[in-house]
């Protein structure tokens, strides 16, 4: 990541809005927006697959549900924050994986320029293809920072994604013990 880029682009912005840069209280921001966007997009330096290589060998072949796992991530729109839940189903084939793993998926995905319809259908693809799961289920629960504080301003608003796979999709059984799962 190209830090001085970033930097020399926030002065740019603060003078295009009239303000001074070097003033005191803002002659270090263009540092720190620099390191935040390093934080912030550190997920485009990482293959979130590289979280499902190490699987168990498990016969276990009822869903494994883990909700509510935090995660923020930026509006490749606005360039805004969006933050919120994720909840991720799997119904196994013969493996499972850790369950850190699942929101350390979760996490690299967030953390780039992002959409959530995109986000949530990621994390479902991968799990479906790296862990040849008989089906998936996530459900993406978020806040909008570029629909609450700016356009419309709809505070408390929330967005609700989905993505379903394989048997969570196809077998109306299971899809429903997953949703319930998912939204308790």
């Amino acid at each position: 990541m190209d830090l001085k880029r970033i930097e020399n682009a926030v002065r740019e912005i603060l003078a295009a809005v009239g303000e001074d840069p070097d003033r005191e209280g803002l002659d270090e921001t263009p540092r720190r927006v620099a390191r935040m966007y390093q934080e912030l997009f550190d997920g485009l330096n990482r293959d979130p697959a590289d979280h499902l290589s190490a699987t168990f060998v498990e016969t276990y072949d009822e869903l494994v549900v883990l909700r509510d796992i935090p995660f923020n991530s930026m509006c490749e729109h606005h360039l805004m924050p969006f933050e919120g839940k994720a909840h991720v189903a799997y119904l196994p084939d013969g493996q499972v994986i850790g369950i850190s793993k699942l929101a350390r998926v979760v996490d690299d995905f967030a953390h780039r320029p992002q959409v959530q319809e995109r986000l949530t259908s990621q994390i479902a693809d991968l799990l479906m293809e790296k862990l040849q799961a008989k089906g998936v289920a996530i459900v993406v629960e978020a806040t909008h920072t570029c629909m609450t504080c700016r356009g419309i301003k709809k505070a408390g608003s929330i967005m609700v994604t989905s993505a379903v796979r394989g048997r969570c999709r196809s077998d109306a059984r299971t899809r429903g013990e997953v949703m319930s799962l998912l939204h308790n």
